[in-house]
């Protein structure tokens, strides 16, 4: 990496990301279907906004870096780093005008996801990580995320976009999960693993991710304390089927479970 100051870049690439985006929110503004006839895929001029800020800072700064975003696709995805963007995680929570939605920042170096941040522009907040510690800043003040300890299913709340994201088997694997756990909740995409980070809930269970809608949030999670991998206990930077759990004990329960 350059000597430059690599917190202050990605700080400035979630500040003008978020100026770029703003305007949007619970505005009047065209939305377009990704999904050419499937299930309802939508993306927004502030998707793309967003996007076009990140990557012109990024070469600008780092021209021998990749680039891996959702709007704009790939570029120079071999080299040693390579940046993963999400403009807008949640994208139907923003278009609906609900604030759990994000942006998402995240560096791999070598394929390893090894820095994340969630910027919520409209709440103020931001969440980051480096895989080894974990922090927040916004309205409340900054602190260090430390993820739950919560000791069983029994008393643990869970969450996932929705349960529409399964199918089949993997809606049965689901079911088994949620039929044991205390509370479950649904929505907020990026934001439930940020709140699994601030130890406000203790799992997340998702499939069908793209690489972008996890590879930002895997550091923040695992430097809280948490743990995210695939349902079968490989890597999640892949994206697919996703676990995030607050605690290794937690994790391992869930997952004897989506296995059967």
């Amino acid at each position: 990496m350059s000597a430059v100051d690599f917190k202050a870049f990605v700080s400035e690439l979630a500040t003008q990301s978020g100026r770029a985006i703003l305007p949007f929110f619970r505005a009047h503004h065209g939305t377009e279907d990704k999904s050419r006839g499937g299930v309802f895929d939508p993306v927004t001029e502030a998707d793309k906004a967003g996007e076009v800020v990140m990557r012109r800072l990024i070469r600008q700064q780092f021209p021998q870096h990749g680039v891996l975003g959702e709007e704009f696709g790939s570029e120079n995805t071999d080299a040693e780093y390579v940046w993963v963007l999400d403009p807008i995680d949640g994208t139907r929570a923003f278009i609906s005008g609900i604030p759990v939605w994000g942006t998402l920042i995240g560096l791999t170096r070598q394929g390893a996801p090894v820095y994340g941040m969630m910027h919520q522009p409209f709440t103020g907040e931001r969440f980051s990580g480096d895989g080894a510690e974990a922090h927040y800043e916004g309205p409340g003040g900054a602190r260090r995320l430390r993820s739950r300890n919560t000791a069983s299913l029994a008393t643990a709340t869970l969450m996932t976009t929705s349960p529409g994201l399964f199918e089949g088997e993997e809606a049965q694997a689901f079911g088994r999960v949620e039929s044991q756990v205390r509370l479950s909740r649904y929505g907020c995409d990026c934001y439930a693993y940020c709140m699994l980070a601030a130890g406000q809930i203790d799992l997340v269970i998702e499939s069908g991710l793209k690489p972008y809608d996890i590879v930002a949030l895997i550091p923040i999670i695992e430097g809280a304390g948490g743990i995210v991998t695939s349902w079968d206990g490989g890597s999640a930077a892949g994206g697919g089927r996703v676990i995030a759990a607050a605690n290794r004990s937690l994790h391992e329960a869930a997952l004897a479970l989506l296995a059967g």
